[in-house]
Parts: structure tokens; C-alpha cells; sequence
């Protein structure tokens, strides 16, 4: 039974909404401003040092991140009367983790939820934190119908994870080297879970559940550490996507995806395959990090780096390099101090000799300079053209039914190239497909490039192509 509701300044109990083991969960409708409101307050007997340190740090961590649209949205936290911590929450549906275990979720619809569940958790690890309990019953639905990620109540700062403890993890969705206890968390652990989470949203199930079979505690945990997942088992689901899921879910963490970006990536490959507007990747840009950089407790925090080409300031520094010295050393080369005595006309023609000479030799400086910078830029060219990474030329966009769809011929790809494609100033999205769908907004305007890519190394971009849908905003 959920525990008596706390009489909250401010807000009207309204009914139960769900009971955990730390929480329960009530409606409450908030007076000013007026609106129905989730409110998470700790059980009376479980709140001790430890556990309110926990609720803090939730509280805390939510209200940083809940500005991303996939990261349940946190609007105060407080103690209640009787001594309870408890939080107030944009109101959600736990209808996702519900019904997949009733019906199976499209693909399409899973697929757009993981890529932006990925994100949330890019978003999370990118400000230095984990999780560290992904899993269906953790994503929620808006009154828009869009994914959230919801309870950081065991969330830990990724410099934190190797000497904290796991408190409530849930084995189902949980990767081997957290259950052996070698650690409580990490950027592998966190896609172990991803992958398990989408796994168990397309086959119904938890991705070592056996139906039939004896699922207790000690089963799952001696087959996550020991085995491998079952088939999905449905007909309609890609069998890529399926190996990106098993290998996201390998026993060793280096065989995973290294981080939840290259992960979201192979989903927007497949949503591509598949002919899908790719969902889009939603992170924090840089610059909106840089803009807060002169708060204090912004030092704590992990920040993006701008990165520089070294071999860029090399080269500017060398092409300036040859200029200068004709400047600077050209008169000493070429002024000639004759000796013996000379006649007032002899005198007089020497300074427009050292003149002639003198603009003589800058020009020639000049000339070699030129002639070295075209041997250069050949040089570079055919390095270049040594790498034999194709671009995409004929890039060309139009709109379909309210998408904007963006193709292009292919270039020449060997089995494992892939191709970068840049939405705007977002992340590129990697993918094998020659066509890219974007859904756009009446009167937007969507411009995209797509280089190459091969062994880690992209080869030139094509021209940016832009598209606006039609019709008014």
C-alpha cells in the first residue's frame, strides 16, 4: 500500500499514482501556477543519511539536465512537514512501460525512442554523469507523446562510479560487469543497458527473460554473465538493428560501442535503411556550454572542446614563411657594394641600379614563392588523391508529403565506407544508405552535407545542398 500523501503548501492531492520500494508517486494539481503535477516523495522508513544524500543528488542532477527534451522535466524539490524529501515533476505516462509487455512496439517507434533516450544519455554523460538504472519502466511519455528519461535517483558523476556503490539496480537490464560487481557503472555499462532497454521494447521481454522458464534473480543474473541473448523473434525486425543490439549487449565492454553517440548512430543507420525520416540526434551544442562558462559551479562539469587543426596553423605558417624572408633577405642578396672610385655619373646611376636590382629580385622572390606554392598545393592534391576517399557530387533535395528528402548517387564506397551526413550545425549521422529524410516544419529551411568516410578518415565534402518545405510556419 502507497504511504499517507503529505500536505504540501501550495499543491491539492488529487490520487495515487504509483509505489516503488524507495517512492511513491502521487498527483497533485499545483494551485499557482495551475496544473496537474507529479509528485515523488521518499517512503518515511527508508529515509536515512544515505537515502537523502541520493534524493539530493537526483533533485540536483534532474534540475541541470531536465532542460533536454528527452529528460523528465523537474520543477522543485523540498521536504514535506513530516520530514519526507520529495520532488515535483511534469506529469508523464508510464504507458511505454507498459505496453510492450502487451503488444509489440513498431519499429519505426522504437527505433525514434531510442535515438532520443541516447541522446538524453549522451546529454547526461557529456555533463559528467551516469545513469546508471536505464530500463523500460524509466521512460515516459509527455502529453506530446515524446520519450523521457526519468529516475537518476542512483545516478553517480562518472569520476565517482568506481567507488560508489550500485544501491537498487535492475538486473534485467543491467550489464554483466556491474552484476559481478567489477564495477558500479561506466559509458559501456550505460549501452549494455540501452541496447537491453530496445531489445526488451521490440520482443516483449527482458533480453535474457525465458518464457516458460525460471526467471529469478539468480537465473538472470547467471545468463547475462554467462550467455547470450535469445532471438528477438520477430520477422519484421531488421536483422542489422539485431546485431547492433547483440553487439551493444556484448559480455566484453570493449566489444560494445565506445560511446552512446556511435550507438545512436548505428540506429539512425538502420532508420535510414529502412527509408524512416531519421530521428535527430539531441545534444547540447558547445557553444551553449561556453556561454556559461563564467559560473562557478560550472567547474565541475565536463565541457566540450573546440578543436583546432595543428597542421592547419603549420601550414599558414609556411606558406607567410617564404614571403617574409624575400622581404627581409632580398637586399642583402642582391645590393653589391662595388670598390674603387666613381664618377659623379657612375654615382648617380647606382641607386637606380640597386633599384632595378633590387625590384628584380623581389619579383623573381615573388615568382619562386608562387611557383612553391603551386608544387605545394600539387603535392597536397595528390596526397590527397592517394587516400582514394570518393565524394559525393550530385547531392540534390526535395520535398515528399511534409519531408524533405535528400539523395545522391554513389560515389564508389568499398564494404565498410559509411557516409557523414550534416543536418545544419548538428552532429553528423553515419549511415550506408544514398538517401536522407529530414522532417521539416512549413517554411524551414534544412541544408545538409555528406562526406565520405573510410578507416576514420573523411574525405572531401560534397556542396551543401539546401531545401525549404513549402507553406507557411
Amino acid at each position: 500500500m502507497p504511504s499517507q500523501p503529505p500536505n504540501l503548501p501550495g499543491f491539492s492531492y488529487v490520487r495515487v499514482l504509483g509505489s516503488g520500494g524507495f517512492a511513491d508517486v502521487f498527483l497533485y494539481e499545483q494551485n499557482m501556477p495551475r496544473r496537474q503535477v507529479a509528485v515523488k516523495v521518499m517512503l518515511a522508513e527508508v529515509v536515512t543519511s544515505q537515502v537523502k544524500q541520493m534524493f539530493q543528488a537526483e533533485a540536483n542532477l534532474m534540475a541541470q539536465l531536465s532542460t533536454h527534451p528527452s529528460i523528465l522535466t523537474v520543477y522543485q524539490a523540498s521536504v514535506s512537514a513530516d520530514g519526507r524529501p520529495y520532488l515535483v515533476m511534469e506529469l508523464c505516462s508510464s504507458a511505454i512501460g507498459h505496453r510492450y509487455r502487451t503488444e509489440p512496439l513498431p519499429v519505426p517507434e522504437v527505433l525514434s525512442i531510442g535515438v532520443r533516450i541516447a541522446s538524453a544519455v549522451e546529454t547526461a554523460h557529456r555533463a559528467g554523469v551516469l545513469h546508471r538504472d536505464i530500463k523500460p519502466s524509466n521512460i515516459l511519455t509527455t502529453a506530446y507523446g515524446h520519450p523521457v528519461l526519468s529516475d537518476f535517483g542512483i545516478a553517480a558523476t562518472l569520476s565517482e562510479a568506481d567507488v560508489t556503490e550500485a544501491i537498487g539496480l535492475s538486473i534485467p537490464w543491467s550489464a554483466p560487469e556491474v552484476l559481478l560487481d567489477e564495477t558500479s557503472g561506466t559509458i559501456a555499462s550505460e549501452v549494455w543497458s540501452l541496447g537491453a532497454t530496445i531489445y526488451s521494447l521490440l520482443a516483449g521481454r527482458s533480453p535474457f527473460e525465458q518464457p516458460g522458464k525460471e526467471n529469478t534473480s539468480a537465473e538472470l543474473i547467471q545468463r547475462i554473465t554467462k550467455g547470450r541473448p535469445q532471438p528477438i523473434g520477430r520477422p519484421d525486425v531488421p536483422p542489422r538493428l539485431e546485431q547492433i543490439l547483440l553487439r551493444s549487449m556484448s559480455r566484453k565492454p570493449s566489444a560494445r560501442q565506445r560511446t552512446v553517440l556511435e550507438f545512436i548512430r548505428e540506429l539512425q543507420s538502420v532508420e535510414a535503411e529502412l527509408g524512416l525520416p531519421q530521428t535527430p540526434i539531441e545534444v547540447a551544442m558547445d557553444d551553449w556550454a561556453l556561454a556559461t562558462a563564467d559560473d562557478p559551479e560550472e567547474r565541475t562539469r565536463v565541457k566540450g572542446v573546440i578543436a583546432v587543426d595543428p597542421g592547419a596553423a603549420r601550414r599558414r605558417r609556411r606558406r607567410a614563411a617564404p614571403a617574409t624572408v624575400a622581404a627581409t633577405r632580398a637586399p642583402t642578396r642582391t645590393i653589391v657594394r662595388e670598390s674603387g672610385a666613381s664618377s659623379p655619373t657612375d654615382q648617380a646611376a647606382a641607386p637606380a641600379r640597386v633599384s632595378r636590382a633590387l625590384i628584380a629580385a623581389l619579383v623573381a622572390c615573388a615568382t619562386l614563392v608562387v611557383v612553391l606554392a603551386v608544387t605545394a598545393g600539387v603535392v597536397l592534391v595528390r596526397a590527397g588523391a592517394s587516400t582514394d576517399i570518393p565524394t559525393v557530387r550530385d547531392l540534390s533535395g526535395r520535398v515528399s508529403e511534409g519531408t524533405i528528402v535528400f539523395t545522391w548517387s554513389d560515389p564508389g564506397l568499398e564494404s565498410t565506407d559509411t557516409y557523414q551526413v550534416t543536418v545544419d550545425d548538428q552532429p553528423p549521422s553515419s549511415q550506408r544508405a544514398t538517401e536522407f529524410r529530414v522532417d521539416a516544419k512549413p517554411g524551414q529551411t534544412v541544408c545538409v552535407t555528406v562526406t565520405v568516410n573510410r578507416d576514420g578518415k573523411t574525405g572531401a565534402p560534397s556542396g551543401q545542398k539546401c531545401v525549404q518545405r513549402t507553406g507557411s510556419p
